[in-house]
């Protein structure tokens, strides 16, 4: 009897890159485009060939603890530029420009050029620095990708628990910004805070309420 297994991301389109002639190869992702509140962040990771931490993998399948140890190892032995766009330019850009933004924020923050960007999703930033390719799913089928993934995470995370310590009550140390039901509360009952995206319709629908 089959079992299903999740696999874990390859190196395959590195491979083929280095194939190429593409030396330098960066894995580009993005977190944070669903919450209430916050920026959305981004992370660009230039992994170094026989230096690749065992066990990346998607962010999302990790636990807090492992995506923390994975992320130290990464700030040691890769190249890594962590990128954000504010609530602010996500309501004047729209949510899905405001993450181009910052993963061209991101690859322009590398220590050097890249040859080839690999970026998660199915379409890519227009700016970037560099030539790329989008990946569908690539935090699952790309370690590179991955790797991004796993650096964006914890530095959005710690972001937003900074943000909770100024602004309690949202429960942001918790949810990360997303719009549980005790955000949604809160902003019922606090208002909204100069991090809520404004643009996004359970904050507009606050502000806007009849007094």
């Amino acid at each position: 009897m089959m079992t299903l297994m999740t696999l874990a991301p390859e190196e395959t389109f590195e491979g083929a890159a280095e194939a190429r002639g593409l030396a330098r190869v960066a894995g580009v992702d993005e977190v944070g485009r669903g919450p209430l509140a916050g920026p959305v962040t981004a992370a660009a990771v230039r992994l170094r060939p026989g230096r690749i931490p065992q066990g990346l993998a998607d962010s999302k399948t990790l636990t807090s603890r492992r995506r923390e140890a994975l992320y130290a190892e990464l700030l040691d032995v890769a190249e890594v530029s962590v990128a954000h766009a504010s609530a602010a330019e996500i309501d004047r850009l729209n949510i899905l420009q405001a993450s181009h933004l910052a993963m061209c924020r991101a690859l322009a923050g590398l220590p050097a050029p890249v040859d080839l960007a690999l970026v998660d999703g199915n379409r890519l930033p227009t700016g970037m620095p560099c030539p790329g390719q989008a990946i569908v799913r690539g935090d699952a089928l790309c370690v590179s990708i991955a790797a991004a993934s796993i650096v964006a995470k914890v530095v959005r995370d710690r972001i937003m628990g900074a943000l909770a310590q100024q602004h309690p009550g949202y429960g942001w140390e918790r949810n990360a910004g997303y719009g549980t039901r005790e955000h949604c509360q809160a902003l019922l009952d606090l208002g909204p805070t100069p991090y809520h995206r404004r643009s996004f319709a359970p904050v507009r629908n606050i502000l806007y309420q009849p007094q």
